[in-house]
């Protein structure tokens, strides 16, 4: 396995996860996605942040610390979600004399769920407060509550610049033996990118506020930071400005500052007749904004979920096509809309659309499902079975009004 250093005194200890089929239990990543442990030697040494019980990650964790022959005198906890934190109390155990720093509410954490013995000792930080490790090396803290979980903060080391944000600007995607930005070609840092938008529309987007406020108080405490090392995903020691700026892009595309401008079109049909007025509506769009206007086409529920929700929150436009179902919206993009009101999908430019069969009702489910996203919308548009020739007409109407409001 090949070793990877920040610096001299700054190991990156590196898992990839390849086969494990969602994150948090709920997300795809059929790319995997990276752990990122860190270690800081000074006199005394520290890691910052840890593992999880994900296929070989623990073992592989294991045989790059014992290659560094290290013993830690310190465990920094940025983030006590299970992914970075689940290995804690085993390591503890083999660990009895090292001293555990985190947050107030991070302390609460690793005593009543991750069940940390109390012969373990615990020191809270805030920001402002420092760890001095000897031989020069100090470890500075920042509290960033709720990017994304309320216990979080940032640990930077200020003589080589390195931001350690664990899951502050990461992203999806394993990346094998190269971990650094600087290793990869424009192609794959195409395909990283699309990573960190799936990840932070999925894992990040609820708490684009927070986002904000920390990247605001890391920028007002003056660090020079050189390296970002976050705990999922690349390394970024050439261009930090880079991933800084996707994430200010992100936070902004649901708290009020520009979203992309394209249309992102949730296809939902059962028998075709959605379909067909969707069609309609693609026409009239067109016929405004022209054939090169980007619009993504996704169908739910067949398209990835994290892709769906990538693709529509970067979206200033958005049309749904879901026929009624029982009475209601078809059940799919229900669930859809759902995930929408829990990420905060706001401030967008709609038009939804559908058919029925023998009796709508998922114009009224629609309008409840929606009416706390803060879209404008173009007056929705139904109809029985298969669309007539004055159903279609309205349609490209519908989509003509639809792109002048973009």
């Amino acid at each position: 396995m090949k070793e990877h250093f920040i610096t001299p005194y700054i190991r990156v200890l590196h898992s990839d996860i390849e086969n494990h089929p969602l994150f948090e239990g709920f997300w795809p990543i059929p790319h995997g996605v990276t752990l990122n442990s860190y270690l800081v030697k000074g006199v005394k040494t520290a890691l910052i942040d840890l593992t999880a019980d994900w296929q070989e990650a623990i073992a592989g964790f294991n045989r790059q610390m014992d290659s560094s022959g290290s013993k830690i005198d310190y465990l920094i906890l940025n983030h006590l979600e299970p992914d970075h934190a689940g290995y804690v109390a085993e390591f503890s155990k083999h660990n009895p004399d090292l001293e555990i720093l985190t947050t107030e509410k991070g302390a609460a954490l690793v005593r009543n769920f991750i069940k940390v013995p109390e012969s373990i000792k615990v020191r809270t930080v805030k920001t402002g407060d420092s760890l001095d490790l000897g031989g020069d090396i100090k470890l500075d803290f920042y509290e960033i509550p709720n990017v994304h979980w309320p216990e979080t903060m940032a640990t930077f080391e200020k003589n080589s610049g390195t931001l350690f944000s664990c899951d502050a600007f990461g992203g999806f995607g394993k990346t094998g033996e190269k971990i650094f930005d600087d290793e990869f070609t424009e192609e794959e840092h195409k395909f990283y990118e699309s990573e960190s938008l799936r990840y932070y529309a999925t894992i990040v987007a609820s708490f684009s506020t927070f986002v904000e406020k920390a990247i605001t108080k890391l920028t007002e405490a003056g660090l020079e930071i050189k390296t970002i090392a976050p705990s999922h995903g690349i390394v970024w020691r050439k261009n930090p400005e880079k991933i800084l700026q996707r994430y200010i892009r992100y936070a902004g595309y649901n708290t009020g500052k520009e979203q992309e401008d394209e249309i992102c079109v949730l296809d939902s049909t059962m028998y075709g007749n959605s379909r067909k007025g969707l069609e309609a509506v693609l026409e009239g769009i067109r016929a405004v904004k022209g054939d090169n206007y980007k619009i993504t086409i996704l169908q739910v529920p067949q398209d990835d979920l994290s892709v769906v929700l990538a693709t529509a929150y970067k979206s200033r436009g958005l049309v749904i096509s879901a026929p009624t179902y029982e009475y209601k919206l078809f059940p799919p993009t229900a669930y859809i809309l759902d995930l929408f009101n829990r990420k905060h999908f706001y401030g967008k430019k709609v038009l939804r659309i559908g058919s029925w069969g023998w009796v709508g009702g998922a114009k009224k489910e629609y309008e409840e499902r929606t009416q706390g996203l803060k879209w404008e919308q173009v007056e929705q548009y139904e109809w029985q079975g298969v669309p007539s020739e004055k159903d279609l007409e309205t349609l490209r109407e519908k989509g003509k009004e639809l792109a002048s409001l973009l």
